[in-house]
């Protein structure tokens, strides 16, 4: 036997506008027949293609340290570089950056949501290969 994700929860003190910030950076939409509104306590997104959900569910306390799980975030299409200055106006918040950290065009950028949950954003698939390409190093975040 198995199991699988079924999708992956965030706690949060605003789980419809929390929603609303991550269907923008992902472009994500509720789920069919389950709009997410203001008040609701849960509010469900999902990919385009039905293949990863997430669930934003509020909790009387804030976030007060390092998330233990988060998402490392691929740009589907421009660079690293592209969808950070896309996402920082969006209103992320850089945390760390690790760019260059094994070499020139190497790393990823830690960022917060508006709560102050982390994400990575790393590479494009054809920045990595490029990279190994030239000089064999590979990262991970």
């Amino acid at each position: 036997m198995t199991a699988r994700v079924a999708h992956t929860t965030v706690d949060c003190r605003d789980a419809f506008a929390l929603s609303q910030w991550w269907k923008g950076v992902l472009d994500y939409v509720d789920v069919e027949g389950d709009p997410n509104l203001p008040g609701h306590e849960e509010c469900m997104i999902v990919s385009p293609d039905g293949a990863h959900r997430l669930l934003f569910i509020e909790v009387p306390e804030d976030k007060t340290v390092k998330n233990r799980l988060h998402l490392d975030l691929e740009p589907v299409e421009g660079s690293r570089d592209d969808e950070l200055a896309r996402l920082l106006s969006h209103g992320a918040v850089e945390v760390a950056d690790h760019r260059g950290q094994y070499g020139p065009g190497t790393g990823w950028v830690v960022l917060a949501d508006p709560e102050g949950n982390e994400f990575c954003i790393l590479r494009t698939l054809a920045e990595r290969e490029g990279a190994a390409g030239a000089d064999g190093l590979v990262e991970g975040s």
